[in-house]
């Protein structure tokens, strides 16, 4: 790890830090402000250690990063206005199409389904088991959770597909990524249409923030010579 990248990672942790602890703050500004400020770090840091606008992959990726950043402010500007929360929903199902898609173009072979469809088997039972979980309490908002729970399982399920085709540092760190995506992103609709539980907030924001870390990082090594 380069020494931008150690600062970047540091200023990103330290933000994301800030933003736990200003989120149940009675102050909204200084929250807003906060959470803003996560993904443009991020951003920076994969600008840093890629020229994203060589290649069409990378520039998917930033544009993940951009939809993820955009569902931050917006979902946290629903909490005033809650016909906010779609639009948000919409900007973060975009960036995990943006991931998934990237994910899937992994040059090398898609053994997942042709040889190792079981590893699948616990990501179908988890959205299961999920959706079975909230749909008494989805209302009107069945068919858009729904979807987002595809979509998002989709995004783990292609994760999961890069093994084999990139170095195992890359392969863990990004299905660990997707992993944490998943969860926080779960504990955001148990928490709305489920049982609302204790310090949901720093459980939702601390899984979000190291997911996509993870994600941009364990990216960016793919790339990285020393472990190709």
């Amino acid at each position: 790890m380069n020494t931008r990248t150690k600062i970047l990672s540091i200023v990103y942790f330290m933000t994301g830090i800030l933003c736990i602890l200003l989120e149940d703050k009675a102050s909204f500004y200084p929250g807003l402000v906060a959470k803003a400020l996560i993904i443009p770090v991020l951003m920076i840091l994969f600008v840093v250690n890629l020229k994203p606008f060589t290649h069409l992959m990378f520039r998917m990726m930033l544009a993940g990063l951009f939809f993820s950043w955009a569902g931050d402010v917006i979902l946290e500007f629903s909490q005033r206005n809650g016909s906010l929360f779609i639009p948000g929903l919409v900007s973060f199902l975009l960036a995990h199409v943006m991931y998934l898609t990237v994910f899937l173009k992994t040059p090398g072979k898609n053994s997942i389904l042709k040889y190792r469809v079981w590893l699948l088997i616990p990501v179908l039972l988890f959205g299961a088991l999920l959706v079975n979980y909230l749909y008494a309490g989805l209302g009107d908002m069945k068919i858009p959770v729904i979807l987002y729970a595809i979509v998002i399982l989709t995004m783990l399920s292609a994760a999961i597909n890069r093994i084999d085709k990139v170095n195992t540092l890359s392969y863990y760190m990004v299905l660990g990524g997707a992993i944490l995506f998943v969860i926080s992103d779960s504990s955001i609709a148990v928490n709305k249409f489920g049982h609302r539980f204790e310090s949901s907030g720093v459980v939702i924001m601390s899984t979000y923030i190291i997911a996509q870390y993870l994600i941009i990082t364990g990216y960016v090594k793919q790339f990285d010579e020393k472990h190709v």
